[in-house]
């Protein structure tokens, strides 16, 4: 058989991709429903249960059984949940839980799903913006500062004492003395706070353009009562701060900036003499051919082309898209006047690079 084009095809390798689309069609069912059960709750209260009826269940998270017994046909289907056809039972296991619970954050990869249902919001937006070449704003993205604070904290808060702080030497010990510290692009600002209770000599910082992220960044240090931390609006790129802080850093928000030069190069000029700039990003090579060996390279560039380069194209920026890449990132952070850049990784973190650089 030939193509259109004139191809001889392949039988067998298109046989295996119908395959492969037809897991994709699947998959993506999956992900929305393990949205669905991570934000109802029905992960952990499986967990914490053996052999259970849909009634069972429904009753146990208290809600609505009919659509608790669709979302476990889901589920069962789909390798999620264990059945008993004997007495209509239903279990989480154990393996299964350790990725899928609360409990088991920073792991909980149920976390991530939330993107998808986001992202489709905006399909028609993204639609229109391959014809006309423009972005989509962040206020298209309902939810978007929640989950990226709910993300936050499993990839950045969790290990941010105890893993990534050591990648600097001497960086602990100074911020337990008390140092100036600014967050660019905080969201929510979970990260700093973490940093403010456990440094309570230290004074933090946390910029954000968006108000929305201010105003709840506000009130959860209120509640906290956290005196040595400050949330304010500020856009990264207009920033006029000059050698006011000891320390610089940037949570997954450099790629997203209307422009980022113009940010980095703010940055370099925050800093103190001897000051640090931490960079988390993305940790894509900005080559297609080497990201197909990310483990989830398919879901990173989704997301860059239909949220952080996007966003980035509504301000009329670069739009430099989440899987920018270490190659380029080096670059703009020389150009900008940050040097001795170290790029480190952590073993149980597949999609990031953390970047220490000096100015």
């Amino acid at each position: 058989m030939c193509t259109s084009i004139g191809q001889q095809l392949d039988q067998n390798k298109a046989d295996v991709f119908a395959g492969k689309m037809l897991e994709v069609i699947n998959h993506a069912g999956l992900a929305l429903m393990i949205s669905i059960g991570h934000r109802t709750k029905l992960f952990d209260t499986l967990a914490g249960l053996e052999w259970v009826t849909s009634h069972q269940l429904a009753e146990a998270a208290g809600l609505n059984e009919r659509y608790v017994r669709e979302w476990l046909g889901a589920m069962v289907t789909g390798g999620i949940v264990e059945y008993r056809e004997q007495d209509k039972t239903h279990r989480l296991p154990a393996e299964h839980a350790a990725w899928l619970t609360r409990a088991a954050s920073p792991n909980n990869l149920a976390v991530s799903t939330q993107f998808v249902a986001i992202l489709g919001i905006v399909e028609d937006e993204i639609v229109a913006a391959f014809q006309h070449g423009q972005g989509v704003p962040y206020s298209s993205y309902p939810r978007f500062h929640q989950v990226m604070a709910e993300e936050s904290q499993q990839s950045v808060v969790s290990g941010l004492v105890e893993q990534i702080l050591p990648l600097a030497p001497g960086l602990s010990e100074r911020l337990t003395m008390g140092i100036d510290v600014l967050d660019i692009g905080c969201g929510s600002g979970r990260a700093m706070m973490h940093l403010a209770e456990k440094f309570p000599h230290s004074r933090f910082v946390g910029e954000d353009f968006s108000e929305e992220a201010i105003s709840t960044a506000r009130a959860e240090a209120r509640r906290r009562g956290l005196t040595n931390i400050t949330f304010r609006v500020q856009d990264a790129a207009a920033m006029t701060a000059v050698e006011q802080f000891d320390l610089v850093t940037a949570f997954d928000a450099i790629h997203d900036q209307a422009r980022p030069a113009a940010v980095l190069g703010n940055i370099a000029r925050a800093l103190r003499p001897e000051g640090l700039f931490l960079m988390q990003d993305i940790s894509g090579t900005g080559h297609v051919h080497t990201d197909c060996s990310h483990p989830v390279g398919p879901f990173l560039y989704t997301i860059s082309c239909m949220h952080c380069m996007s966003v980035s194209l509504a301000m009329n920026g670069p739009g430099l898209g989440a899987m920018w890449g270490k190659e380029l990132a080096l670059q703009m952070l020389g150009e900008a006047g940050l040097g001795r850049v170290r790029v480190e990784t952590l073993a149980h973190d597949p999609m990031n690079f953390w970047y220490f650089a000096e100015r």
